[in-house]
């Protein structure tokens, strides 16, 4: 996979998303991946809800991967959420989430789910990267960053 966008479709990558906590926001992600791929909402809300009684996917610098596997997916797909304001997310440097690049999982895909959050985790920890995200005017400027993203990097 040689850039983010192999996860995304256009249309789920927002920008400027709103809201007050983390359950408002997995809502919103699930309703998303749920029209985009033709998949349960209820079911993608509470994958990402069991997951993140494990231990918070917020994982330092603003940014946060939540995932999980979910029944009828032929392979992963993503939302990415830039949030027009941090919300708490019990991160492990309890810094607020801004960023946010949520993930699903066909259910069997071991190694496939773990290449995934690899490659999401590696851009997402590069603070040169991040900050062209938080600066993106649009979905299409987030899309293109996304799109770019390893494709620099193997250049």
């Amino acid at each position: 996979m040689t850039d983010l966008t192999a996860f995304l479709a256009p249309e789920t990558v927002l920008a400027h998303v709103t809201a007050a906590n983390k359950k408002m926001l997995f809502q919103q992600l699930a309703n998303v991946a749920a029209a985009t791929h033709g998949l349960d909402a209820r079911e993608i809300f509470d994958r990402l809800g069991e997951r993140e009684r494990l231990g918070s996917t917020g994982f330092g610098g603003g940014t946060a991967i939540p995932h999980g596997k979910i029944g009828g997916l032929s392979r992963v797909v993503g939302v990415f959420a830039r949030l027009a304001q941090p919300i708490d997310f019990a991160a492990v440097d309890d810094l607020p989430v801004d960023l946010v690049f949520m993930l699903l999982s066909p259910v069997g895909a071991g190694a496939e789910h773990l290449k995934a959050l690899a490659t999401v985790s590696r851009r997402l920890r590069d603070r040169n990267f991040t900050a062209k995200l938080r600066g993106a005017g649009s979905p299409d400027a987030l899309v293109a960053l996304l799109a770019a993203s390893e494709a620099r990097d193997a250049a």
